[in-house]
């Protein structure tokens, strides 16, 4: 039976890691097309961290707790819902609140586990592997033979995005911040740029340049990418860890046939998010039970210690994602 509550982590100000505490709070009711899922682990991203500083406010009528990506099991079905009954395994993509015990989703942003992972493993794919396909694939039309850079190698995106675009043919380049990370990159198959020894935009001027580009960083490197495109290249924005402000000239973008585009997935509708989630089950699914997409899982910490989670992603030394245990799994 469920609870009439549940322990979630609240943003209990904006600021500092340690504004993360447990409170008590409501069990949510799952409404029209919805699933209650109770959680086992729930994944930690960036946007997490941007949240809780207060610059990246929840879509309208979405929890305000921090959450994005959660795995568990379906206890509660709202009013529609078919896809799933009570007691299926499920991993899912939130509009927020999967730091809880609890959290509600559309039904169809959910997905089954992949055959072979755990719980603790499938809570680290629905953010990563829904941000990575519709943008890179989806947006940015990655084709086999077709040469493909990440910024961020090591991140969750990065590691997700690395995978998926070896496996689909494309010839990979990624960039990190030290030997050790770009040693791990190398091992998924892509060639690594020691950003801080290299600079990636000779290095893929000197393969020809690259075809597409998912830039997370923004700022300096916005016109650095442009440079580094080959003609009819594309870049796909997602974010901007340095500040979305920069001067551009848009004559090399013109003459050189190039595309810029963005997108970030919160914001998005569900239908949106239904087509990626179908997607992702059809061409990306096989990839991971097939062995050809593995997570990689840079470290766990229990819910009540989300703050030290938010600590170690604030640290930019993890590699692969950050998950935290709320329950068995």
């Amino acid at each position: 039976m469920t609870p009439d509550d549940m322990t979630a982590i609240e943003i209990t100000e904006h600021g500092e890691a340690d504004v993360l505490q447990p409170k008590r709070r409501a069990v949510p009711v799952p409404q029209n097309d919805q699933i209650l899922i109770k959680v086992d682990w729930a994944g930690v991203n960036r946007p997490d961290v941007l949240q809780r500083k207060g610059a990246y406010r929840p879509p309208a009528g979405a929890s305000d707790l921090p959450g994005l990506e959660a795995s568990g099991t379906v206890v509660g079905l709202g009013a529609g819902v078919t896809r799933w009954k009570k007691g299926d395994k499920v991993t899912a993509l939130l509009p927020g609140g999967g730091y809880a015990e609890y959290v509600t989703c559309n039904a169809d942003h959910a997905l089954p586990i992949p055959k072979g992972l755990s719980l603790r493993e499938a809570a680290c794919l629905p953010e990563t592997a829904f941000t990575v396909w519709s943008t890179m694939v989806m947006r940015g039309g990655l084709k086999s033979g077709e040469q493909f850079l990440i910024h961020g190698g090591t991140s969750g995106i990065g590691v997700m995005a690395i995978q998926i675009a070896v496996a689909l043919g494309a010839r990979v380049f990624a960039t990190a911040g030290s030997d050790e990370k770009c040693a791990e990159i190398e091992k998924l198959g892509a060639t690594a740029i020691n950003y801080r020894s290299q600079d990636f935009v000779e290095a893929l001027q000197g393969q020809g340049g690259a075809d597409l580009i998912i830039d997370m960083v923004g700022g300096s490197y916005i016109p650095r990418n442009i440079k580094s495109l080959a003609d009819d290249g594309r870049l796909v924005q997602i974010a901007f860890l340095e500040g979305p402000k920069v001067e551009l000239n848009f004559a090399q973008i013109m003459t050189r046939r190039l595309t810029v585009t963005g997108a970030t997935l919160r914001p998005q509708s569900d239908i949106a998010k239904a087509r990626i989630a179908d997607e992702l089950r059809r061409h990306v699914w096989p990839l991971i039970e097939a062995g050809k997409v593995k997570v990689m899982i840079d470290s766990e910490f229990p819910l009540e210690q989300a703050a030290k989670a938010h600590q170690r992603m604030e640290s930019s030394q993890h590699i692969g994602k950050i998950v935290m245990q709320v329950a068995g799994g």
